[in-house]
């Protein structure tokens, strides 16, 4: 099965692909085992191609983005792992209207249109990741999602057909939305409605929050960034903090000291580090609290 893709993929010169990597160059956690197979399609056209190949030849495999929300297991992927990254990462801006695909970085998104004064993604600009995975976890910060800017999405569904969905098709919630329960649809590409602006207003800002992010989170060190949805009205990092986890460790995972709603890699820590702090951490909040708390991080291959 493996050589027929592979024969497929390079002879129709779909773009790159390597066998046997390590997923922890692909994750901001810097974690995770290898792949099997790992490819990143050129175009738009060559990842639906992708996608219809390894359902023809019925693989195992994973669409990932920017790697900024996950965790894989320090195992073997024994599959495909897709990234859209470059030849995925088209902008096109027509007035207020921007069509972007599913790979661009929802940083460079944000500071490209503030060049084109339109306002609406600030809230976005210092949440490392993808377009897709932003629309797939429904991102948001500042009282803002995603899901406000969003007009509709195209899909690639688990019969291979493309499809528009609109914000309530998608329907989303906190940090959700229907993309979470259909693990073979996936995101190509998606059409946000912005505002007109300022772009020095808008670049202003987005500067003064980063200023404030770099102060209070550790952007310094390899994370995920916020490791669990907030259970409101209460705050995890209030409920980690009260349950006297911050700084605790296993391995090289950390609950970071800076924030401590960000579990971290302080350098040599493996994913079963990260997976059983996170664990660890969900169990003695709710002995605590009676509080679950649900991570944000999305895990797969465990």
């Amino acid at each position: 099965m493996f050589k027929s893709f592979i024969e497929e993929y390079t002879g129709n010169h779909l773009g790159l692909l390597l066998e046997n990597e390590p997923l922890a160059k692909h994750t901001t956690f810097r974690v995770g085992g290898p792949a099997r197979l790992f490819v990143v399609p050129n175009s738009k056209e060559s990842l639906i191609q992708t996608l219809k190949l390894i359902k023809k030849e019925q693989l195992n495999y994973k669409v990932i983005g920017r790697g900024s929300n996950l965790l894989p297991s320090d195992q073997l992927f024994e599959g495909v792992i897709v990234k859209c990254d470059k030849g995925i990462d088209h902008i096109e801006i027509s007035g207020t209207s921007v069509t972007v695909g599913a790979g661009v970085s929802t940083i460079l998104l944000a500071n490209r249109v503030s060049k084109h004064n339109l306002s609406g993604l600030e809230f976005i600009s210092g949440v490392p990741g993808s377009v897709g995975g932003a629309i797939y976890m429904n991102a948001g910060a500042y009282n803002k999602e995603i899901k406000d800017v969003l007009v509709k999405v195209l899909v690639l569904d688990d019969e291979g057909e493309l499809r528009w969905l609109t914000p309530t098709d998608l329907n989303f919630g906190y940090r959700t939305s229907v993309m979470q329960s259909q693990p073979n649809w996936t995101i190509i590409e998606a059409v946000l409605e912005l505002e007109q602006g300022n772009s020095e207003e808008i670049a202003d800002l987005m500067k003064m929050r980063k200023i404030r992010r770099i102060e209070s989170q550790p952007t310094n060190m390899p994370s995920a960034g916020s490791t669990f949805r907030n259970p409101l009205p209460h705050y995890s990092w209030q409920l980690i903090e009260e349950s006297g986890l911050r700084g605790v460790r296993i391995g090289g995972a950390e609950v970071s000291k800076k924030h401590c709603n960000f579990v971290v890699n302080v350098g040599d820590a493996t994913a079963q580090d990260i997976y059983d702090l996170i664990q660890h951490v969900q169990t003695v909040v709710f002995e605590r609290s009676g509080i679950k708390l649900h991570p944000e991080v999305e895990m797969f291959n465990w």
